[in-house]
């Protein structure tokens, strides 16, 4: 496939087919229309190539108008999490050096800005005022992008959601981003008669380029919903006719749990990615709704996407095989390529692989190397090609010099009958060095038996491994896509 640049996307569907087909009913030709005048309006204001330019919105087709408008203009986007406060929202504007921040409604944050010495003048463009003003206004045409700016030109930074301390910016560029999405949708066709369910974030990776670009790059159809409630989603998936649904697993977890056999009966594709799904939930979803939710892998340096399991054959716990075009392989300490069946370290190489985190020269030199992305994550590789997480590489727990891995004990717990979620985190023990420590969410009504469920531990995995305690908590801690935060765990630790 020639590459194109992002913004090209929104030129392959037809013109009079449906580009959003939820609440909102856009065509491609109005969504082409609509980002032409927010071009234009966003160039009279001042955006030019190569200014890292904020985007602090909500999913809405306003998102998309703004981000393709932006980068149409050369300029870079960075999408960041509604959920962030001032504080964390000034932090991203100063270290990506903005002087323009898109905005749903305009922030208090020039004064926290001005306490961390940030003296460059940042205009904030609010949707609301300017979509008001485009009706009644017709701006210039903005120039054409520069003949000399190509595909490998930076199209967004994806700040990481800061798991293991600061955030810090991914720099993905239009080839990236294209790359990604024309892999994915060779290894899960789409076309234009589908239409895709964005719930999850569009300011995270995971969405935007498999729910978004993927979408637009078949001339599908997007239905976009602001936020996942059970209800709504079932809803709007039953009235909209969604055929694809991309979801985190404790959104699988709980319409495994409330809706009923027939209510996604119209669904091709479950897709599930940001977090390790959990074989008991993706067993029960599949037992409610006779279908598999087809498990991916991804992160933001990614693009993000890296593997997918072929929907014509999933594995339960694996995150399937490398996308077209890429190298993936497990790596030892040394970098040397280990057999199958053993554990090492994910690492990646392509197209997709970022080029660089923005200004953190020594950070990027220990994530690239020869041009292999290190993923940080522990993996091995089956006979037939398929990748299994095992966990974290920060995650990993050693105990009297024995490798525990985590997510081998969250599995166990999450298939006992009454825990609903569960994470293990490793903590200090004077004699070995570290322990684990889990902490579990039961189901409604249940009570917990640390003696049987320590009994149930013993018969399935090695004594070394078994928790020394457990902790019952109403929730767990996550991110907005669903991510557990084993650092919120660990801080409460202390």
């Amino acid at each position: 496939m020639q590459l194109l640049f992002v913004h090209d996307l929104i030129l392959k569907g037809k013109i009079d087919s449906p580009a959003f087909a939820g609440k909102d009913k856009v065509s491609y030709g109005e969504l082409q229309e609509e980002v032409r005048k927010y071009r234009n309006y966003f160039y009279t204001s001042g955006i030019r190539a190569g200014e890292n330019v904020g985007l602090f919105s909500k999913n809405s087709v306003e998102f998309v108008y703004c981000y393709m408008a932006i980068v149409s203009l050369g300029a870079v986007v960075i999408p960041i999490n509604f959920q962030l406060t001032v504080r964390e929202i000034a932090f991203i504007v100063k270290d990506a050096m903005m002087s323009h921040l898109i905005t749903m409604e305009g922030l208090m944050i020039d004064p926290v800005l001005s306490q961390h010495g940030y003296t460059q003048k940042v205009t904030q463009l609010v949707i609301p005022d300017f979509k008001l003003v485009l009706k009644q206004e017709v701006f210039s045409a903005a120039p054409a992008l520069a003949a000399d700016f190509d595909e490998n030109q930076p199209c967004v930074i994806i700040y990481t959601s800061g798991t293991t301390g600061s955030p810090k910016g991914a720099v993905l560029t239009h080839k990236n981003l294209v790359s990604d999405a024309a892999a994915f949708g060779e290894m899960l066709p789409l076309t234009a008669t589908d239409n895709v369910l964005c719930v999850l974030p569009m300011y995270h990776c995971f969405s935007w380029t498999c729910a978004v670009l993927v979408s637009l790059l078949c001339g599908a159809s997007i239905t976009i919903l602001e936020a996942f409630a059970p209800k709504e989603t079932i809803a709007a998936i039953k009235d909209y006719k969604v055929t694809v649904v991309y979801a985190v697993p404790p959104m699988y977890n709980v319409l495994a749990r409330v809706g009923q056999s027939q209510d996604l009966a119209g669904v091709k594709y479950f897709i599930s990615g940001g977090a390790s799904l959990p074989e008991k939930v993706a067993q029960q979803f599949a037992d409610k709704y006779g279908q598999k939710i087809i498990e991916g892998y991804g992160l933001s340096e990614a693009s993000p996407v890296v593997a997918l399991n072929p929907a014509a054959k999933p594995k339960y716990c694996s995150i399937g095989k490398a996308l077209p075009g890429l190298e993936v392989r497990v790596a030892d300490s040394s970098g040397q390529t280990l057999p199958p069946g053993m554990v090492g370290e994910l690492v990646v190489r392509g197209p997709i692989v970022m080029k660089e985190y923005f200004n953190l020269p020594a950070d990027t030199a220990n994530a690239l190397k020869d041009g292999w992305l290190y993923t940080g994550d522990l993996a091995y590789q089956d006979s037939e090609g398929y990748f299994f997480i095992v966990d974290r590489l920060k995650d990993l727990i050693i105990s009297n010099g024995e490798n525990i891995y985590p997510r081998e004990i969250e599995e166990l717990l999450y298939a006992y009958p009454s825990i609903i979620e569960a994470s293990v985190i490793g903590i200090d023990d004077e004699l070995r060095g570290q322990v684990a420590r889990a902490y579990i969410v039961l189901a409604e009504g249940q009570s917990f038996n640390k003696k049987a469920v320590r009994e149930y531990l013993q018969a399935n995995i090695a004594a070394y491994k078994i928790p020394r305690d457990f902790h019952v908590v109403e929730a767990l801690p996550k991110n907005p896509t669903g991510k557990i935060l084993k650092r919120v765990l660990r801080e409460q630790v202390g």
